[in-house]
């Protein structure tokens, strides 16, 4: 019940700031098909929607990460997220400091389509971890390092990116 108030909440924050008209709906059925079409295996991070919200773009999108794969981190320079676990848990560390960062491809279709302009290293140093698990939520603020140290089942989340720069691609 909670998670369905907050998401409402958060999909009414980008429909109050959108012109007059233009709600964006995501359905549960949306959601379970961009799942569905995931590739098993690797890391893959699906944008659903994005929207100009009036001044920032807003997107919905869904990740997810098998639990071979939980090393890396990123830190995107100007964009915010939001998770929401809808399946699996792991280890999150964030904060602290982005080890050997090396800026992404300003070209690339992660910067253009995902995460607008973000650095990505092997670990971070100085973070706090964090256990995550089915229907946790955790807010991101842009600038802030993160990355999974350990993924002890697959794990699924909802990303809501707020992107003020407006730099990533509307869908």
């Amino acid at each position: 019940m909670l998670r369905t108030g907050v998401f409402a909440m958060l999909l009414g924050l980008t429909a109050t700031q959108s012109p007059p008209g233009s709600t964006v709906y995501v359905s549960a059925d949306d959601i379970a098909a961009t799942m569905a079409a995931a590739p098993e295996g690797r890391v893959s991070d699906q944008s659903i929607r994005m929207i100009d919200a009036g001044g920032y773009n807003v997107g919905i999108g869904l990740v997810r990460r098998p639990s071979t794969r939980p090393g890396g981190a990123i830190q995107h320079h100007h964009q915010t997220e939001v998770y929401y676990v809808v399946e699996g848990s792991g280890t999150l560390i964030t904060g602290g400091t982005l080890v050997d960062g090396q800026p992404l491809d300003p070209d690339g279709d992660t910067v253009k389509n995902l995460t607008g302009p973000s650095s990505v290293g092997p670990r971070i140093q100085g973070g706090e971890s964090q256990r995550i698990g089915k229907d946790d939520m955790l807010i991101i603020p842009a600038g802030t390092a993160h990355g999974f140290s350990n993924i002890e089942e697959d794990i699924a989340y909802l990303v809501i990116r707020v992107d003020p720069d407006q730099l990533v691609q509307l869908k």
